[in-house]
């Protein structure tokens, strides 16, 4: 009887709940219509423009007093750059008076982290942890929305399968699945359940569409893709941020099969605004209305603005070819005033969600500032999420964790001190003097017999004669070595293209010094994307990929070293053996003549002078424990369409360290209308168990998990028989099974 009040009242609960947000949203839709009403093409046209508003806050210039000037008319609807609540505040009062004092959006690239600098994404999505990724994101919002900030310009969901793309560290990886997922924990991380609160921003799913296929790797080129592809693998991760009531999507620079994105009216109306049904406004890219005309696209700035506002772009971010060209184009009867009203409209539904209607003013307390930017708690935060990023690629003969009886330490590479890498691309905060380097962690770590010694050993990019002298005679003294070595910070993000991404520089011939000495090493690989290190893969004893781990880089890297942490990091994506395999991913679909390890064999789908298999797959990531996987049990042999199945299996720690697994799941379809990968990811669990614990996980597989689509971009699922993987990565299937699909007729 209880239970059955209870569900009673919770049906309640989601009922009230959602007749009082549809109330909601038709009370902020009648204040819009009101206020459109009241506004002149002019200011209409004025809410479709962002400007970069860093000169705001500093000296007199004529460019900050034009922008002054148009804030002040209402021809200004965002500004981004501007950041602080006093100097936001500033602007925002000149927004207060013009006409119908509409408030100024502000926005700004936080990335991962504020003031407190998280791991980079790529990074936070090795996790495989969705609540720590939820984490970190509402952590930087907070510490942006206690600054002023309103919106920021995450998550970026693009799919990239292309290492040598620089923007590969701002996204989850190579995979739908897991991206989605992480798309939807980023999402509510910056958000909130729902906007309005001082301690959430808008987040934005970056960048519609297709931009991780740029040709090539090479930043901004062209996309060429079928629509299985686009739908397949490329869209998930925005239809799942949309999904969870992300506030804005931007406009990517590429082209989409022959359209600039920003113009792409089948990206724009066709798929989010028409099937998608999405309520939130789209913002371009810096400039890339513009730069349509560059693209060969546009015949001049009228005609892009044109063809943008007709696509569905609805703001225009530091571009000035809405602002100059609207009105005319309305006035001349070119463009409908109805698609100028309905971005308008949209964009005015956020203002009034945000609660800046009812004061302008509300995420611009210096009081409240201070308190969240030294909160201590986002350091803490920052060193869980860090630790939980670091993959472990290699231990030989367990040389780590390291213990007390390792006398003497040396720390040698050129990114053993290095605290602003740590920061990685897209980093707010300018002061990196209290990043924690991977010295002064391991400085605070080491026991007080330990001696800790150090060499350089040179630069990313050089190692002189003297340089490496000095680090292999450090080395000779040592017990043990710990080498810091990869990429800089400037060496990955946007604009970071590299088409050699083996380690840079002579890092390679400072290691096979020091590997002569015959020391354990160590290695510990910094950068933004997977990199090519096959001579170190086959000799270092142990191989940490730490990627950039921001703020509290050095005391997380020290906790996995000296096991505080056991790490828990499953590769994100698929690391290559060499470029020639470029673009690498392991969801491939068989070809008529698969290839299947056997050398020399000819006429099958193979390289002669090299494997297919990556040098480490996609979900790979070592513990200092073991697991054993077993009793796996699948519910019913056969499916039908319209139910699930039950998968449970059991996971044992058979090693003496306490740490956490992420067990797999993996599908494949044996025969569809659409040639199906030889494997999907469908699933994942991640689950800690102390030594010789054993616990039963269960994954659910339903319709949803099965479909595809097929050759007319029909979300559909096929009768038919499906193999069942679960394993420990992509590569090291631990368990097996397989079931029947039915249309239950």
């Amino acid at each position: 009887m209880y239970s059955r009040y209870l569900i009673i009242c919770c049906f309640i609960v989601i009922i009230t709940s959602q007749v009082k947000a549809q109330s909601q949203d038709a009370a902020i839709l009648r204040k819009v219509d009101v206020l459109l009403n009241k506004m002149t093409l002019d200011e209409k046209v004025g809410q479709l423009n962002q400007y970069s508003g860093k000169v705001m806050t500093g000296p007199a210039n004529p460019k900050k007093n034009d922008l002054e000037t148009e804030i002040k008319n209402g021809w200004v609807g965002s500004v981004l750059n501007v950041k602080g609540a006093r100097g936001t505040r500033e602007v925002q009062d000149m927004a207060m008076q013009s006409r119908l004092k509409i408030p100024l959006l502000f926005s700004l690239d936080v990335i991962h982290g504020y003031k407190t600098t998280f791991p980079i994404p790529l990074a936070e999505a090795a996790s495989w942890d969705l609540d720590a990724i939820e984490l970190s994101a509402h952590l930087a919002a907070r510490e942006a929305a206690a600054s002023g900030i309103h919106w920021t310009f995450a998550p970026m969901v693009d799919i990239a399968r292309d290492p040598r793309w620089g923007r590969i560290m701002e996204g989850a990886g190579e995979d739908p699945y897991l991206g989605s997922r992480i798309a939807e924990a980023r999402v509510i991380g910056f958000q909130g359940r729902h906007l309005g609160g001082t301690d959430a921003v808008m987040a934005t799913a970056k960048h519609f569409a297709a931009y991780g296929a740029a040709t090539a790797g090479r930043d901004y080129t062209a996309v060429e893709m079928s629509d299985h592809e686009l739908w397949q693998t490329y869209l998930p991760p925005f239809k799942a941020a949309a999904n969870v009531g992300v506030a804005t999507f931007m406009n990517s620079f590429n082209t989409f099969n022959g359209i600039p994105a920003t113009a792409n009216s089948y990206l724009l109306r066709n798929i989010l605004k028409n099937k998608w049904n999405y309520k939130g406004f789209v913002v371009s890219d810096w400039n890339s209305i513009g730069e349509m005309l560059i693209w060969g696209y546009a015949r001049d700035k009228q005609d892009a603005a044109f063809k943008a506002i007709t696509a569905g772009s609805d703001m225009d971010m530091e571009g000035s070819i809405y602002r100059k060209n609207l009105v005319t184009l309305v006035k001349e009867g070119k463009v409908n005033i109805a698609l100028i009203d309905d971005a308008v409209k949209r964009i005015l539904y956020k203002k009034y969600e945000l609660g800046l209607f009812d004061d302008p003013y509300k995420f611009c307390d210096e009081a409240r500032e201070q308190q969240v930017l030294n909160d201590p708690q986002n350091r803490v935060a920052a060193r869980a999420v860090a630790e939980k990023s670091i993959v472990l690629l290699k231990n030989e003969n367990q040389v780590l964790p390291l213990t007390a009886k390792v006398k003497t330490i040396a720390l040698i590479g050129p990114l053993v001190k290095a605290k602003r890498d740590q920061a990685g691309a897209w980093n707010v905060n300018q002061d990196t003097t209290e990043i924690v380097s991977m010295y002064d962690g391991v400085l605070s770590a080491v026991a007080k017999n330990q001696q800790l010694v150090y060499a350089k050993g040179g630069t990313v990019q050089r190692s002189s004669e003297q340089d490496i002298a000095e680090a292999v005679s450090i080395a000779a003294k040592s017990d043990v070595v710990i080498m810091a070595l990869g990429e800089t910070f400037d060496m990955s993000g946007e604009s970071k293209s590299r088409a050699n991404i083996e380690l840079p520089g002579d890092q390679q011939k400072l290691f096979d010094a020091i590997e002569q000495t015959g020391k354990p090493i160590i290695v510990i690989i910094m950068g933004g994307r997977p990199l090519i290190f096959n001579k170190i893969a086959d000799k270092a004893q142990a191989i940490l990929y730490t990627w950039w781990l921001g703020s509290e880089a050095g005391n997380a890297i020290a906790d996995v070293l000296f096991g505080k942490y056991n790490p828990a990091g499953k590769l994100p994506v698929s690391f290559p053996r060499s470029m020639g395999q470029i673009p690498l991913f392991y969801s491939q679909t068989n070809t008529g003549r698969p290839y299947n390890n056997e050398a020399n064999k000819l006429y099958l789908s193979s390289y002669i002078d090299e494997q297919n298999t990556p040098r480490y797959e996609f979900g790979y990531g070592l513990s200092y424990t073991t697991f054993s996987y077993s009793d796996l049990k699948i519910d019913k042999p056969v499916l039908s369409t319209g139910d699930s199945l039950r998968v449970t299996f059991k996971i044992t720690n058979t090693g003496k360290y306490a740490g956490e697994e992420v067990a797999q799941l993996y599908l494949r379809d044996e025969v569809a209308s659409v040639v199906q990968p030889v494997k999907l990811l469908k699933d994942f669990s991640k689950v800690m168990l102390k030594p010789g614990e054993s616990k039963t996980l269960v994954f659910i597989v339903n319709k949803e998990k099965l479909s595809f689509y097929n050759k007319y971009m029909a979300w559909v699922t096929e009768p038919g028989n499906f193999k069942l993987m679960i394993g420990s990565s992509s590569d090291d299937i631990r368990l097996k099974g397989s079931f029947e699909l039915t249309d239950g007729k």
